[in-house]
């Protein structure tokens, strides 16, 4: 299927598109305030620079777009029929560069939660309790919040596939 705007428009769009202060981040970081966190945002100090780091739990919480990390098996994430080879390397080297991110933080025993875009569209309050939950309950070094039916994936560091 071919682009329904033309290029000069579509560049502009996707021009305007910034990597902090996304719409899913701003609206994770009020549910995370209105619970009482306190963090800080976007630590140079840490690897990846997380969007949101809880030093008391030493967790960072990274959300991610479905489309701009490439989330595996969701609705919101399709392959641009416009130029694929190129976005598939872009959203491949993004995915490779999240991977190095989740192994530099683990290996400075920084535990990591993933917020989806997709979680936080379907059902905000349900993700923000289970990411709570997980915050101050769970051991885990790592967490998954995902839409898709509510899943969260624990562990040491999630495996991922390629596009």
């Amino acid at each position: 299927m071919a682009d329904v705007m033309p290029s000069g428009t579509r560049s502009a769009l996707m021009a305007r598109i910034r990597g902090k202060d996304t719409g899913p981040e701003r609206q994770m970081r009020s549910l995370l305030w209105r619970s009482g966190l306190r963090f800080r945002l976007h630590a140079k100090a840490l690897p990846g620079k997380p969007d949101i780091v809880l030093r008391r739990w030493k967790t960072v919480v990274l959300v991610h777009g479905c489309f701009w990390h490439a989330h595996e098996n969701c609705k919101r994430f399709q392959l641009p029929a416009t130029r694929p080879d190129f976005w598939r390397q872009k959203l491949e080297s993004n995915r490779e560069r999240d991977i190095r991110t989740l192994y530099e933080l683990g290996r400075l025993s920084w535990r990591v939660g993933t917020v989806w875009e997709c979680a936080l569209r379907e059902d905000p309050t349900a993700t923000a309790t289970m990411l709570l939950d997980w915050i101050r309950t769970d051991a885990s070094m790592t967490a998954e919040f995902c839409g898709m039916k509510g899943r969260i994936r624990k562990g040491r560091i999630p495996v991922t596939g390629g596009l």
